[in-house]
């Protein structure tokens, strides 16, 4: 079986991470995350059509209605439609859209209205980042006691690049940001620490066997080993989260993005970001063997 030199191009993969995650916290710091509904709070109206209707042609007729900063998808069937709108909840908002969307010569019918509060989403906010980091602390700690501190902080690092880069591309391309999403990202954390997991499972494994103090080859005969199961684990769930991308609708459009960017992001932080930034906090086999003592402390020798 071939054997691939994935730590001699550490230094090309660190570059890489390292201009994704400064283009990520720019996106972050100058663009902001394009947040929904669940987080800003606002209306939501679901439409029953008695035709399948055409999306573009709805937010045609919205826009020139007069409604500004909403969106259009299907809710389970085609015909079924829900509408965003961003702004202040009104008894009669349910029947304008209807108005609006009836002179289009359309036959539909209000089903619901819903409105969010802006301090509702605020508190799933504060909450969902709370969330998220009480999930990284308790990986750091979980891995700090199965392996060693060098390997939770690199793990912690790891994890953190994913999220990262994954928040970062939903706010370049201004791809709106719900609980689905946050749910996508918090399943990305699971994924990505598993495969971690199995990679320094197996380190450890081959440095406690190896007589070898080249940390770096030890790393590659690790990720080796684990290649052919990463690859089968990440395009099998690839292949399923491309499905739903396609074929899901648009109410899981974003979960599912935010799920292919984070398994492609996990993948290759487990190898070229978990892994190699052992190599950088100069992991050593006294971190998992110590070595032992000649002398136990107060034992006479022997003449």
């Amino acid at each position: 079986m071939r054997q691939f030199d994935f730590m001699g191009k550490r230094r090309i993969a660190f570059i890489v991470s390292i201009v994704l995650t400064i283009v990520s916290i720019g996106a972050l710091v100058l663009l902001n995350l394009n947040l929904g509904l669940d987080f800003t709070g606002g209306t939501v109206v679901e439409l029953h059509y008695a035709t399948v209707p055409s999306l573009d042609d709805i937010r045609t007729l919205l826009a020139n209605s007069g409604f500004e900063n909403f969106s259009v998808q299907t809710f389970g069937a085609t015909d079924e439609i829900l509408v965003r709108l961003q702004q202040t909840f009104s008894n009669d908002v349910g029947n304008q859209v209807v108005s609006a969307l009836s002179s289009g010569g359309a036959q539909l019918e209000l089903v619901r209205a819903e409105f969010v509060g802006a301090q509702v989403g605020d508190q799933l906010r504060d909450q969902s980042g709370l969330g998220m980091l009480v999930a990284m602390a308790g990986v750091a700690v979980y891995v700090a006691f199965r392996f060693q501190y060098k390997f939770a902080l690199c793990a912690l690092i790891s994890l953190g690049h994913d999220v990262l880069i994954v928040l970062g591309l939903f706010a370049l391309f201004q791809w709106e940001f719900d609980l689905t999403v946050l749910a996508g990202i918090m399943a990305v954390i699971g994924y990505s620490l598993n495969d971690t997991i199995i990679v320094y499972d197996r380190i450890r494994e081959n440095i406690r066997l190896s007589r070898s103090d080249d940390m770096a080859q030890i790393f590659n005969e690790a990720i080796n080993q684990t290649l052919s199961r990463t690859l089968a684990t990440s395009g099998t769930t690839l292949l399923v989260l491309f499905a739903l991308f396609f074929l899901g609708g648009d109410m899981i459009h974003n979960f599912s993005i935010s799920l292919i960017l984070g398994i492609v992001a996990g993948t290759f932080s487990s190898v070229y970001v978990a892994a190699a930034l052992l190599i950088v906090f100069k992991l050593e086999r006294q971190d998992l063997i110590p070595a032992k003592k000649e002398n136990v402390e107060g034992e006479e020798e022997l003449p």
